[in-house]
């Protein structure tokens, strides 16, 4: 599905990836962890073409990325959740929504009813702008908004942050749901290591921009978590 071989990345002339290589698998659910500072979302701007320059190659079913602009990205199948929602505050939540139909041929000027049905409240607010939504409401906007792409991979990048907790959960509940009924792959960004177990196939540990640990979920142990994370 997509696969990173020595991947570097850089702002400016400072290397902010060092040789990243890592895979998630038609259907897995890959949560990135590590510290504040470490390159986590570095990696997705990477992977979107969002970034001054990249080395090495980033493919999404055998197609090469490297060199093509954010949108043609999308275009092949690469959808974003941003840290931050991106949410377009002047917009309505219909407007806002149509923007993900436009990176879909299938989809184009349509809003799927079964992205609705995830999210209800964005059916009922259809009309309101989306600068008035609760936070938990954006982000519940940012992520229908990134389904109607139709994307083959979701990048999400810490999406239960600052979130009201019982939105938390929903949220949480329908990125496992889209990942296990629905076949969706996943490339998470999370701090929240709770979430990370109950959701993940497989994890990759970020340290000073390199993997420093990488494998199925069940190989996080403590002391990884300890050695990484603990702060």
């Amino acid at each position: 599905m997509l696969e990173l071989t020595k991947v570097d990345g850089f702002y400016g002339g400072s290397r902010a990836l060092q040789s990243v290589s890592m895979t998630v698998k038609d259907g897995d659910f890959l949560t990135v962890l590590g510290r504040n500072g470490v390159g986590k979302t570095t990696l997705l701007k990477t992977i979107l073409g969002l970034i001054t320059r990249a080395n090495g190659s980033i493919k999404l079913n055998g197609e090469e990325l490297i060199g093509k602009p954010p949108h043609l990205r999308a275009r092949s199948g690469v959808g974003y959740v941003p840290q931050g929602r991106g949410i377009l505050p002047g917009f309505t939540v219909r407007e806002n929504l149509m923007v993900g139909t436009f990176a879909s041929d299938a989809n184009a000027s349509q809003i799927s009813e079964w992205v609705l049905e995830l999210f209800p409240i964005l059916k009922e607010f259809l009309n309101r702008r989306g600068g008035n939504l609760s936070g938990g409401q954006q982000q519940q906007l940012a992520v229908a908004r990134a389904l109607l792409t139709e994307p083959k991979i979701m990048l999400l990048d810490e999406p239960t942050e600052g979130i009201q907790p019982n939105l938390v959960e929903k949220i949480e509940e329908v990125l496992i749901d889209l990942n296990r009924t629905r076949g969706l792959s996943i490339l998470l960004v999370e701090q929240n290591l709770e979430f990370a177990r109950r959701a993940s196939k497989h994890f990759a540990l970020l340290d000073r921009g390199s993997i420093a640990a990488y494998g199925s979920i069940e190989e996080l142990s403590d002391d990884l978590v300890h050695r990484h994370l603990v702060v």
